[in-house]
């Protein structure tokens, strides 16, 4: 028997059936809702509402529980890497040894970008944003790459996702490269995905060059926690623009720019744009955390609390673990870092915060771990893009192979003006002139 909701409207009654996943809160379906009732809903942000279905990733913000493809974070922290864990998104199974083989040197092979691609950069200002830059490169890509484009062919959305997983790190290398002045450095095929980055964005070519593995394994691990959070703000994106049948590369490229928000991926820098104001006070952490308790001031601690846990967020457990251990294996003494540790503790300890389940989030200990890294605060977002990519492709995927792909349209509940007469020129007093260009 089918389970159904009972909405009364106005004076109609009408049966919605009710859904239910394999995990997570049930659903009404009110597809059916406009055509049977001439009502829609409003629902502000979504935040109520089901997109989509997706097997891909589950989130249990009340009970800190993350699992991609069914498997806890904590394991895949613990026993897997960064592109086993995207093949796992994107595929839906972890891959055997011969298909991991495969995966890993498919890509190692498509790390190069086209030489072209390098004379955009000199397009851009040398302080132009490294996201600027990554979303408009990979929207370029659209053009060098014109024979991946149909998402309806399975073997050039292959073809796409495999040269977006290779060249993202390339892409981003390159925007920090022009930002300090320094020469590009090509990839070094010999060496692993999380190492080959770091080689392209701190070697220089007159020096030999050695990428730190503690540092390599730190940013394994954060882009790997990163790879993917059910239907956020830029998944939500790609999906939108990908229903249009968009292909990947702008698609993702969209993606890029839902994330650079400060309010979405920008929340890692937040957190050291705070640190650095504190510092700057005589790094009188008490006297923050005062401030942040006092709800008629406007400051607030970045990286701490969660949208969806209401819970510790599990990502961050595992990041608070590898960001002592990165800090002491690197031996980094930087001030904010000292300002960041000091902070957790107090907030740690408080009742203010334990009570609001304010606790450091993924954001927090990210971008203290880039920072002992050494990538510059303006690179974190990028980052975090590099981590969620994996996540993106699997979510466009997932779509496209959908029986029934809707393009994305919401409806709205119109404020505006009812139906007026248009006025003639002549017939219109004067009103406050109008800016010209400035």
């Amino acid at each position: 028997m089918t389970r159904t909701a009972r909405l009364h409207v106005a004076d109609r009654v009408v049966d919605l059936p009710l859904a239910t996943g394999t995990a997570g809160d049930q659903v009404i379906d009110i597809s059916t809702l406009r055509d049977r009732t001439g009502f829609t809903t409003l629902d502000p942000g979504y935040v109520n509402t089901a997109s989509c279905s997706s097997a891909i990733t589950f989130v249990d913000g009340d009970h800190g529980i993350l699992r991609y493809r069914g498997i806890p974070i904590e394991a895949l922290a613990e026993r897997s890497d960064f592109l086993e864990t995207a093949y796992l998104l994107i595929y839906g199974t972890l891959p055997s040894p011969a298909a991991s083989h495969a995966f890993v040197t498919t890509i190692t092979r498509h790390t190069l970008l086209h030489e072209d691609v390098k004379r955009f950069y000199d397009g851009f200002p040398k302080d132009a944003h490294p996201m600027a830059i990554l979303s408009a490169v990979v929207g370029a890509l659209s053009t060098f790459y014109q024979d991946s484009h149909n998402p309806t062919d399975p073997h050039q959305v292959e073809l796409s996702t495999h040269r977006l997983l290779a060249k993202l790190p390339s892409i981003a290398a390159y925007s920090y490269k022009k930002s300090i002045g320094q020469p590009f450095i090509y990839p070094d095929n010999a060496l692993d995905y999380c190492s080959n980055f770091l080689r392209m964005m701190f070697a220089v070519p007159t020096e030999p060059s050695d990428v730190n593995p503690v540092a390599a394994r730190a940013l394994n691990l954060a882009l790997l926690l990163h790879a993917d959070h059910e239907q956020n703000c830029s998944t939500s994106t790609v999906r939108l623009v990908g229903s249009s049948h968009a292909n990947l590369f702008a698609s993702v490229a969209a993606g890029i720019y839902a994330l650079w928000g400060p309010r979405h991926g920008g929340a890692s820098q937040q957190v050291m744009t705070m640190l650095d104001t504190i510092q700057a006070d005589g790094a009188n952490v008490g006297k923050y955390v005062d401030l942040a308790k006092d709800r008629s001031h406007p400051f607030r601690l970045s990286g701490f609390g969660h949208r969806v846990y209401r819970h510790y967020d599990p990502r961050a457990t595992i990041l608070k673990r590898t960001c002592d251990h990165v800090l002491a294996a690197l031996g980094v003494h930087d001030p904010l870092l000292d300002v960041a540790k000091r902070l957790e503790e107090v907030a740690l300890k408080d009742d203010f915060f334990l009570s609001r389940k304010l606790y450091p989030n993924v954001d927090f200990y990210s971008g203290v771990i880039y920072k002992a890294i050494g990538f510059p605060v303006n690179m974190f977002t990028v980052l975090f893009a590099i981590g969620r990519l994996p996540g993106w492709i699997a979510h466009w995927r997932e779509m496209m192979q959908a029986p029934a792909v809707k393009i994305g349209r919401p409806r709205q509940l119109y404020t505006g003006r009812p139906a007026i007469d248009y006025v003639p020129m002549a017939q219109r007093l004067d009103g406050p002139a109008a800016a010209g260009p400035g």
